[in-house]
């Protein structure tokens, strides 16, 4: 059997704002295992949706936006704290690390590091040394995107979050086209969502999902005699929700909430003459998943852990 550790109990917590009692149960549950105790969770109908808490767990540092010739670029750095994060110092090191983005199109974050930093001076690996030099924190450069093509961006609270949506489309020209796609890329910054249209959807996830649907019928006492048949229909049912939290064209429009995003995309490409299609879509949000050291609640948590370390 697993040791559960303060630690553990934290990490879940923060990750699904569930009460620590209850946290620590799914994972002696679990036999310490961190997804399935999420599973364990929903299946109980403790974790009816992640919390606004659980979804800013955050690092400090910035999210920017940079767009040149065609070439859209967006990139998560992070700091210790707030204050450098405000550091004009930083902002430029951040919008640097853009062009070098542009320029050189990097794989992955290590191919960046090896990057001959826009200035020519080094590489931008020792760019960033030489600037947690200066700063006096630890700075990282934790993950960016490159999009060609047409675009439209988004950037929240001075850097907590950054948007860019991609349209495959010929009526960018038209008057009224630029307004949509800002309205799009606000719609992505404030609701997350990991697909775009149903298809999107990995068939793994969908079957995770209707055993989660599945288990909480059963484990509701007015439903769980109800025949099999009747639970799938329930199933299928609540499958529709899923789909509005998690597929950008199925969520309800944020400046209208009786229209979906989808048929917002489908009249204004009726409106405008022409095919618009959302082609992807990425989000960043500052310190999303990043566990910082909560004070707070030590004790307590070691307490309820059962003294482990």
């Amino acid at each position: 059997m697993a040791v559960i550790t303060a630690k553990d109990v934290a990490a879940l917590r923060a990750k699904t704002g569930i009460g620590m009692m209850e946290c620590k149960k799914a994972l002696v549950e679990a036999d310490g295992d961190m997804d399935a105790a999420v599973k364990i969770l929903r299946e109980k109908g403790e974790l009816k949706a992640q919390s606004k808490i659980a979804n800013r767990i955050a690092a400090d540092g910035i999210v920017d936006i940079m767009k040149e010739n065609g070439v859209t670029a967006m990139i998560e750095v992070n700091s210790e704290t707030d204050f450098v994060a405000k550091n004009d110092m930083f902002k430029s090191f951040v919008k640097d690390l853009l062009k070098t983005i542009i320029q050189t199109k990097p794989a992955d974050v290590e191919a960046l590091m090896a990057a001959p930093y826009v200035d020519g001076s080094c590489t931008v690996e020792e760019k960033l040394k030489e600037q947690i030099f200066k700063i006096g924190e630890k700075l990282s450069i934790r993950r960016f995107a490159v999009v060609e093509g047409e675009t439209s961006t988004y950037i929240h609270g001075m850097g907590a979050i950054g948007v860019i949506v991609k349209f495959d489309t010929d009526v960018a020209d038209k008057e009224g086209f630029a307004e949509f796609a800002k309205n799009i890329a606000l719609q992505v910054g404030a609701y997350s969502t990991p697909y775009v249209t149903r298809e999107e959807v990995p068939a793994s996830v969908l079957d995770s999902e209707k055993s989660i649907l599945k288990a909480q019928i059963e484990n509701d006492p007015a439903m769980a005699k109800k025949p099999d048949a009747i639970k799938e229909k329930m199933v299928e049912g609540r499958l529709g929700k899923f789909y509005e939290n998690n597929c950008l064209l199925d969520m309800a429009y944020v400046k209208e909430d009786d229209m979906k995003v989808g048929k917002y995309v489908e009249k204004t490409a009726k409106e405008l003459g022409g095919k618009i299609t959302i082609a992807a879509i990425y989000r960043f949000e500052k310190g999303e998943g990043i566990q910082k050291k909560e004070e707070d609640f030590a004790a307590e948590i070691e307490k309820l852990a059962g003294g482990n370390k």
